[in-house]
């Protein structure tokens, strides 16, 4: 059990704390000289039966509400604690609205100094905090006048928490701690402490740490400040890692996270809940986890909204970020993550908008797989990260949408009909336009008929084609079944005679026609159809190799790569022993055919399947 603390500056949450737990929350010399909380504080109350409730006492003063912010996320339970003297006052509303817009967690109230006002009094401030948390949703919540002073309440409160619900468990999914204190202890090293939202980790294992970026193992852990051997979401955790961090490295804000997602976000897709108005284009300050940076809002329609990031923010789906205005004086508003991932363009466009609806109303996470897959194929690791869900988890969802796992993907059936008639659509337009040409290489096919599809995932989508006989695979070359070339009886008897020579050289056409005295546009013509058939290639136009030539050179390549090497025009002449222009003839052949691709002046290979 996680409780946090809540109200105005001087209501006494520390003493009330200590009168409850003996221990008192302040643990900076400045705290304790002015006798004011500024930072997070932490208080663990052991029970008989072995449990530990874990408080969060934050700070109350509005200058420090930034610090407040970081010390709410995953807990269970807030005390509000109201000066029955003072009554409700300013921060006493707005941490009673940062908790409605973080989600609402239960809520007990505490009057503090009860023993300074008369029974009036302290009737007419339980009634005023009765009506304010009943208008911010909470219609039920137990009271209890308390003083530190006589001891009145203390008792009775402590007895109510106890009897508090457990913790939630969260075990599912991948562990997730947003970091809040980082310090050294001496013999064991850099200690980092944080609420942990979901997950388990155990000792021994290895988290990623998202401010330096490496992986760190955990060599010890506490839990409600009691040593153990594992940790899991819901909890207050001490971890003591290892892996060459130092202190100075750690921020708060960081997190600690089993599962890496591909990039943090930049741009993310929010439902909004607005307590006063928003404007398109304003600047905010956005808290999230146990960070706070500034962002842009740019409204969609109604409450849908995205978020221009100032500094990338590593959130899930309902992840929920606290929206204040850029001077930090109000808080404005919450926003729910929707869509980790929005689209560069369309956002506005009606189908679009109204996808998004759909989605900020369905609960399940199949449900929700299943409105995804709808827009495009997602991969497994990005799902995962953005449902908190295991790999397991995530696969036993693909029943409901009927969804395909392919290449790392999961897919929607109609989707992958849709891919393969593109892309036998593109070779039959290949071919109408090209029919002196064997076909074209996977990747060049993927380029014209899938080019913003994942790359993996549409190869897979060619390589179903081929095994389903509905591409076929010559020497490399792709070309739909029908395609055939038939040689006329003059064109065959001559390239019978021409074939030999293509052994160890190539030939222009007109020299070939010269060397077998024939005329020139009739063995342009027979060469033509040899290299529709795959027999030879044409390097440029009328310049012929023989297949197994060009598998030859496409061999240097792919070895030069497997050395980790790319290509130039004066290494491969050198390999081949062959001229320049020749070497660079055959290079911008295998840039055009998809085989290789062009970075400056070196050629990287980009299709291993082709010319084997």
């Amino acid at each position: 059990m996680i409780i946090a603390t809540a109200g105005h500056v001087d209501h006494g949450k520390t003493s009330l704390l200590q009168a409850l737990t003996g221990v008192n929350a302040d643990r900076l010399p400045e705290e304790k000289s002015r006798g004011m909380t500024i930072d997070l504080g932490y208080v663990y109350w052991p029970q008989p039966d072995g449990t530990v409730v874990g408080f969060i006492d934050v700070p109350g003063h509005e200058k420090f509400l930034s610090n407040m912010l970081s010390g709410i996320g995953g807990i269970d339970h807030a005390l509000l604690v109201v000066a029955a003297d003072d009554g409700v006052m300013p921060q006493t509303r707005e941490h009673l609205a940062i908790l409605q817009l973080s989600g609402r967690p239960a809520l007990t109230v505490a009057i503090a100094k009860s023993d300074s006002v008369d029974a009036g009094r302290l009737a007419d401030v339980a009634q005023q905090i009765a009506a304010l948390t009943r208008q911010m949703g909470w219609p039920q919540i137990a009271q209890f006048p308390t003083s530190v002073v006589s001891g009145e309440g203390i008792a009775a409160l402590a007895d109510h928490l106890r009897q508090l619900p457990g913790q939630t468990s969260r075990c599912d999914g991948p562990f997730r701690l947003a970091i809040d204190r980082a310090f050294n202890v001496k013999g064991a090293g850099l200690v980092v402490t944080g609420t942990a939202l979901s997950g388990c980790i155990n000792v021994g294992e290895t988290l990623w740490l998202s401010g330096v970026n490496q992986a760190v193992r955990v060599r010890g852990l506490h839990v409600q400040n009691q040593p153990s051997q594992t940790a899991r979401g819901g909890q207050r955790v001490a971890l003591n890692i290892t892996g060459n961090v130092e202190k100075s490295a750690v921020g708060r804000g960081d997190w600690l996270l089993s599962s890496l997602p591909d990039a943090p976000c930049q741009r993310v897709i929010v439902a909004l809940e607005q307590h006063q108005p928003l404007r398109q284009g304003q600047p905010l300050h956005l808290h999230h986890g146990a960070r706070h940076i500034t962002g842009r809002l740019s409204l969609l329609e109604d409450n849908l909204a995205e978020l221009l990031l100032d500094s990338p923010l590593w959130l899930a789906d309902n992840d929920r970020l606290i929206l204040r205005d850029i001077s930090a004086k109000q808080t404005l508003g919450a926003a729910r993550v929707l869509l980790l991932a929005p689209p560069k363009r369309g956002k506005r466009q009606p189908g679009f908008l109204a996808w998004l609806h759909q989605l900020g109303q369905v609960q399940s996470d199949a449900d929700i797989v299943a409105l995804y897959l709808q827009q495009r194929p997602w991969p497994l690791s990005e799902l995962s990260w953005a449902r908190q869900l295991s790999h397991d988890a995530l696969i036993g969802l693909a029943a409901k949408p009927r969804a395909e796992i392919v290449a790392d993907h999961m897919i929607l059936p109609q989707t992958i009909q849709d891919w393969q008639q593109r892309l036998l659509t593109e070779m039959a337009q290949y071919h109408h336009s090209h029919s002196d040409r064997p076909g074209l290489g996977r990747d060049r096919l993927r380029r014209m008929a899938l080019p913003d599809r994942p790359v993996g995932l549409a190869v897979s989508v060619i390589n179903e084609l081929v095994n389903a006989g509905r591409l076929v695979n010559s020497r490399g070359w792709l070309h739909l079944p029908d395609f055939a070339i038939r040689f006329e009886p003059q064109e065959a008897a001559l390239w019978q005679r021409a074939e030999p020579l293509f052994a160890a050289e190539a030939w222009w056409v007109r020299d070939l026609a010269l060397r077998l005295n024939c005329p020139e546009e009739l063995m342009r013509q027979a060469l033509r159809k040899a290299a529709q058939s795959g027999f030879i290639t044409a390097v440029v136009k009328d310049r012929y190799y023989s297949h197994g030539q060009i598998a030859r050179f496409a061999e240097i390549i792919r070895q030069r790569d497997a050395e980790g090497l790319s290509s130039s025009a004066s290494d491969f002449r050198d390999r081949l022993g062959v001229g320049r222009k020749l070497a660079i003839q055959i290079l911008e052949f295998f840039d055009r055919s998809g085989f290789t691709r062009r970075r400056g002046n070196a050629h990287l290979l980009r299709d291993r399947e082709m010319f084997l």
